[in-house]
């Protein structure tokens, strides 16, 4: 490494500083600890692709909004546990404007992040049967809901979906079902990290085996109509983001304010439930928790419990940034485009420095430019990758930490600033010329 542009010495004395035992199998946590080290005891600054967050202005309109709500006076008064109405109102709006689907206002609920939301909805759903005591997770996916499922000590089970597209994903997904001890099943779409995005045919696939087995899906929208292939911004009208939705009524959807709206500071996001599960009694759920029917449950003794209600001042910031686009003066799909704009660039120079791409395709379908991509080097693990990388100044994390069983990394476009391409460019072709032969 001795074209590294950055001193290696430096960096393996922050990482015995910092205890980590493997940095290619380092945490997303870990990595950044790890570069904000290294980067504070010198003038050295990554490239950074490590983490998941937004890269863009938040959107006026809920800032102002949330200015005018504490201007109000609102930061003295508590907010109802499920939510203020006109949020509530806007999000029901919201879902039947870009996925056209009904969901009443009263299941459509205010919290502290998609990462609330999913918290509450494990520990719900791991209650509902006492004879269905495990979670399925299509990987790959979001670590830390993994880590989530340790906190609550709850079980889960986990399959990695790159083999299992299209038609194969029917009898993958009964391997688990049938055995009859999965009480969810849990995705992102598109999704994290791979980028991929399940088609009409899967997820009616997804829906129909949901009703089969009487299971809950999940689905975790954070990057609400990111698949820039279509466009998904006019409200009220044809495409709709595609949803697991339309193929069942067991679905839970999780609409984040952090990407689409780069609000992600404030941390707050939509649990949206569907209508008859908001309503569904059930007797074990009751019992541990004791509730009455699954929404109730969901508001009044989990997130009672967990935070008594969502930031007064965000929630008004949300209304405001729903309502704009449920009206059609704000298009937040145009707002988040430069992320595939910069991936499109980003790939092209990972691939013209021997790089490889893991996840290239939806099916037979180019894989869109968005927010995350994948990428691997020729006889390298994916933890090998991670951990040579971090020498050549460029931060990630690697596959296997999403779920993923292929070799590669996970690369995020939101900090790489397009002023930054040539010093990405030129740590590539250094890195390559060191690895290449």
């Amino acid at each position: 490494m001795n074209n590294s542009p950055l001193d290696k010495n430096l960096v393996e004395e922050k990482i015995k500083e910092l205890r980590i035992p493997d940095v290619g199998k380092a945490s997303i946590r870990e990595v950044v600890a790890l570069v904000n080290a290294v980067e504070e005891a010198s003038d050295f600054k990554y490239i950074r692709m490590e983490m998941g967050v937004p890269g863009l202005p938040p959107a006026q309109v809920g800032v102002d909004a949330e200015k005018a709500a504490l201007d109000r006076g609102v930061a003295a008064i508590y907010p109802m546990v499920d939510g203020i109405k006109p949020l509530k109102a806007e999000a029901s709006k919201f879902i039947k404007n870009f996925l056209d689907i009904d969901v009443a206002a009263a299941g459509c609920i205010p919290t502290t992040g998609s990462m609330q939301g999913t918290y509450a909805a494990f520990m719900a759903a791991g209650n509902t049967n006492r004879e269905k005591d495990t979670l399925l997770f299509v990987d790959p996916g979001f670590p830390v809901q993994k880590q989530q499922m340790m906190v609550l000590g709850l079980k889960y089970e986990t399959f990695d979906v790159f083999n299992f597209r299209g038609e194969k994903l029917k009898a993958k997904l009964e391997e688990f079902l049938s055995k009859g001890n999965i009480h969810s099943i849990v995705y992102s779409n598109p999704n994290n990290p791979s980028w991929i995005c399940f088609n009409e045919e899967e997820l009616q696939t997804i829906g129909g085996l949901a009703n089969k087995y009487d299971v809950i899906v999940m689905e975790d929208l954070a990057y609400f109509g990111m698949d820039f292939r279509t466009d998904f911004s006019k409200p009220g009208e044809a495409p709709f983001q595609p949803s697991v939705a339309n193929y069942t009524d067991n679905y839970m959807l999780f609409v984040s304010s952090s990407k689409i709206f780069s609000y992600a500071g404030q941390r707050i996001g939509i649990m949206a439930i569907s209508d008859q599960l908001f309503n569904r009694d059930y007797p074990d759920l009751q019992e541990r928790f004791m509730g009455t029917s699954f929404g109730a449950t969901i508001t009044l003794r989990l997130l009672y419990s967990l935070s008594s209600g969502t930031s007064h001042s965000a929630q008004w910031a949300l209304t405001a940034m729903l309502e704009a686009v449920n009206q059609g003066s704000f298009n937040f799909v145009e707002g988040v485009k430069a992320y595939g704009e910069r991936a499109k660039v980003m790939k092209a120079m990972f691939l013209n420095h021997g790089f490889g791409m893991v996840y290239k395709t939806d099916l037979d379908v180019p894989i869109a430019d968005g927010f995350y991509f994948t990428i691997n080097y020729p006889g390298m693990t994916g933890n090998e990758l991670v951990a040579n990388l971090l020498y050549y100044g460029v931060s990630a994390i690697a596959l296997d930490n999403t779920g993923s069983e292929e070799e590669g990394v996970r690369a995020c476009v939101s900090f790489v600033l397009p002023p930054a391409f040539p010093k990405l460019d030129e740590r590539l072709r250094l890195f390559n010329e060191n690895f290449s032969n």
